[in-house]
């Protein structure tokens, strides 16, 4: 059964994101499915830290993404999200091709949301885990 409270899809996500950051580093919406949200970055020049890794402010970024764009659509109408928390455990560097990130809810409440972003490489390893914490308020 889907968690989504408002219309959400590849093509509403990517729009929603023109001229961002999200855009200036390459992400991609890839899939929404009933209680998820997956996309990717590549490592690239655009992304990648001096000595090749993938830099891990790009992953928190993708994280912060996912999770947020989850949690905006799974909210009730009515009202908006905001970022309290993240927090990411960087546990491989890529260096090429690209990350994967999966966002799923651990916590969809009335005033918080709490949402697990795993992300991994083209091989599928693990390369960094993230939690992200929303505050769910009023709309002004």
């Amino acid at each position: 059964m889907p968690i989504w409270k408002s219309p959400v899809s590849i093509e509403i996500l990517t729009q929603s994101h023109l001229d961002t950051a999200v855009q200036r580093l390459g992400i991609e919406f890839l899939e929404v499915g009933d209680d998820f949200i997956r996309g990717r970055v590549p490592v690239d020049t655009r992304t990648r830290q001096p000595h090749g890794l993938l830099h891990g402010g790009v992953s928190v970024v993708l994280a912060e993404t996912l999770g947020s764009c989850g949690a905006a659509y799974s909210a009730e109408p009515g009202t908006r999200v905001v970022g309290l928390d993240i927090n990411a455990n960087h546990l491989r560097g890529p260096t090429s091709g690209w990350v994967i990130g999966e966002a799923r809810p651990v916590h969809i409440g009335r005033a918080t949301q709490v949402w697990q972003i795993d992300m991994r490489d083209d091989q599928g390893r693990l390369t960094c885990v993230s939690r992200i914490t929303m505050a769910v308020l009023a709309q002004r």
